[in-house]
């Protein structure tokens, strides 16, 4: 399937298009000497992160799981047999701090979804249990499917040109060490 994604000219698509571009002209209007060339670009990746924050929130809570102890058991589902990482690596791999996954660690054991277990030295490896196994093949999927429907308008070549642009533009952001709020 290789939809196309409009420019402007359907309407309903330019909606958040047009209230994302005056936004940029009030902007320009109200500040003169300010940059306003990314205003409409942050504004709609802003836009559709609060979509599909808030899509995958109402998702989540007809499963019956939250986003913190999914992204846990999923990360210890990808690693494939015997589905075990240490809290370091679960930390990394989650984009967390070691204190924040101590956290859903702490919150999955106590639901019996993981075990803690001493690895070598120092470390500290986290299991899945065979409930949290079921939990993460009974939700995955449906997860996985509902960002598939919501990229579905979206050509695969368009998809594959977007993941690239996005990609470069959080490396660059991390070289020059981050972006400051709109």
């Amino acid at each position: 399937m290789t939809a196309h994604v409009s420019r402007g000219g359907d309407q309903g698509r330019s909606g958040d298009l047009q209230r994302a571009r005056s936004v940029a002209t009030a902007w320009q209007r109200e500040l003169p000497d300010v940059p306003t060339r990314s205003i409409a670009l942050v504004w709609l990746v802003k836009a559709v992160a609060v979509a599909l924050r808030n899509g995958r929130a109402g998702l989540l809570d007809q499963l019956g799981i939250d986003a913190a102890t999914l992204d846990l058991l999923s990360t210890l589902r990808r690693r494939g047999e015997p589905y075990r990482l240490t809290t370091r690596q679960l930390a990394e791999r989650c984009l967390v701090s070691a204190g924040a996954i101590s956290q859903r660690i702490t919150r999955a054991e106590r639901d019996g979804l993981v075990l803690r277990n001493p690895g070598e030295g120092r470390s500290v490896e986290v299991a899945l249990t065979e409930r949290g196994h079921q939990l993460v093949e009974r939700t995955a999927g449906k997860v996985l499917a509902a960002d598939d429907d919501v990229t579905a308008e979206i050509g695969d070549e368009d998809l594959g040109r977007l993941e690239q642009l996005l990609s470069a533009w959080l490396a660059s952001m991390k070289e020059s060490g981050g972006a400051a709020g709109s």
